[in-house]
């Protein structure tokens, strides 16, 4: 009987699932595969919080896999040398798998595909991750874009929205040896620091398609008006999900648009739209650091590497990772990243603006952090929301755009909600009051909440100088 190697690794899905699809249609067995060689992913090896995802996200595959008559086959190390090893060892004729588009594994993919073809291998790549591949949408002189708006206006008048394949009910799954556990890979956590993960998440297809339904049953009806509000229930959450491939784009596209086929609402058609924009962000992202890998670890714009950022600051930086910068609604924000591996992204914003502008540390050292706690830990969309965040990328926000956290706090938390839930010190003072504390010194001390480490105006103007002369 011929055989296929499926390799998984951040396509942790059965249902639209290319790679499997055609492995399927062609080949009478399937050996599913998951290699753990994360060295290989350097210098952005997966942070802590997306190991833990991991670890649960491969359990919940394999477990689907069992019951369908087929098991994940898991080893660790060289990822070539044990695709080689399971072909020998299983005579197979392919090996598929889903593109992914960091730059350190376009490289490995492709070093891979040549060493496998050189074998006589059918090894074949397929787009799963994305709704459009990055070098399929250009402008009209044939270059990558780096500003949004006309990227997702081409992109989105490219996209055909179709319904996404199924899970199929059976496989017929092939045998190999040596397989490992998946808790044998070391990826969850010696200390217990993530009990807040396992109350707010449920890693695995399963939990990807419970949370799409939520979202499309109830949250995208409001989406336009409430995705900014952290306080409330307003966005998706999909993005953890998205990043580990539980569920696809396309898979989310198809439920929004079904979702919204034949109503009237033009309420209900604009959130859709919205969110489907913010898809768009995803796939710019991705454009972007395919394009531009370097832009992972250097300013997008060259411009700004004459920046001057101000003196690294472990103390502030450290403050600032802990929740306790004294600005209440960016500790509310770096509070519940540490208790859930996860931030609103309106306080994402809040919070890179006040460490980049507000404190002028460079951005990698929020990246870093992001990257590390952060359970939708994304190297494109990670790169790119601090970059447009610091100013130094494609399509980033103006220099001169430095985030108040107090207006924004009384403007997106106006009742305080989303503070007292994650600061409790601040749980007496009212709406209007709690996003500045200090201006009731007494008060303050009382709630033995610490007065901020930077005054906000004076370091407004001091980026601002710092920024001018960058100019």
């Amino acid at each position: 009987m011929s055989v296929a190697l499926v390799w998984f690794r951040r396509d942790l899905r059965l249902a639209d699932n290319p790679a499997l699809d055609a492995a399927r249609k062609t080949y009478d067995r399937v050996l599913p595969v998951y290699v753990h060689a994360p060295e290989e992913e350097a210098p952005w090896q997966p942070g802590a919080a997306s190991r833990w995802w991991l670890h649960h996200s491969l359990t919940s595959l394999d477990a689907a896999l069992r019951k369908r008559e087929a098991t994940l086959h898991v080893r660790r190390g060289d990822t070539l040398a044990a695709l080689r090893a399971l072909v020998a060892e299983t005579g197979a004729g392919a090996v598929y798998w889903n593109r992914l588009y960091e730059p350190a594994l376009v490289e490995r993919d492709a070093r891979i595909k040549q060493a496998l073809r050189v074998l006589g291998i059918d090894a074949r790549s397929f787009g799963a991750a994305l709704l459009c591949e990055p070098w399929d949408i250009a402008t009209a002189s044939g270059s990558p874009y780096k500003v949004f708006t006309p990227f997702w206006r081409v992109a989105r008048a490219a996209l055909e929205v179709r319904p996404p394949s199924t899970t199929p009910r059976r496989l017929d799954g092939a045998n190999a040896r040596d397989g490992l556990r998946v808790d044998s890979l070391g990826l969850l956590p010696r200390i217990d620091w993530d009990k807040g993960f396992h109350r707010a998440w449920q890693p695995g297809e399963a939990g990807a398609q419970r949370a799409l339904r939520r979202f499309v049953g109830e949250a995208i009806v409001e989406y336009a008006r409430r995705r900014d509000i952290p306080g409330e229930a307003g966005t998706s959450r999909l993005s953890p999900h998205l990043h580990f491939g539980e569920v696809s784009p396309m898979q989310v596209a198809w439920a929004i648009d079904e979702a919204s086929r034949g109503h009237r609402s033009a309420k209900r058609r604009e959130s859709s739209e919205a969110y489907l924009r913010e898809l768009g962000w995803r796939e710019f992202s991705h454009h972007l650091l395919y394009h531009f890998p370097a832009s992972a670890e250097s300013n997008l714009n060259p411009k700004f590497d004459a920046f001057a950022w101000a003196r690294r600051s472990p103390a502030q930086i450290a403050r600032w990772q802990r929740g306790e910068t004294g600005i209440p609604i960016v500790d509310a924000g770096m509070r519940e990243l540490w208790t859930t591996g996860w931030m609103h992204n309106r306080v994402r914003m809040l919070a890179a603006s006040f460490l980049t502008k507000n404190l002028r540390q460079h951005w990698l050292e929020g990246a870093r952090w992001f990257w590390d706690t952060l359970v939708d830990a994304d190297l494109a969309n990670n790169t790119q929301g601090w970059q447009w965040t610091a100013g130094t990328g494609a399509d980033a926000a103006p220099y001169f755009r430095i985030f108040n956290p107090v207006t924004q706090g009384e403007r997106f938390d106006p009742d305080g909600a989303y503070v007292r839930r994650w600061v409790p010190e601040l749980a007496a003072f009212d709406g209007k009051s709690i996003h500045r504390p200090w201006s009731d010194p007494a008060r303050l001390r009382r709630a033995r909440y610490p007065e901020p480490i930077v005054d906000l105006n004076a370091s407004r103007e001091a980026a601002l100088a710092a920024y001018q002369a960058c100019k």
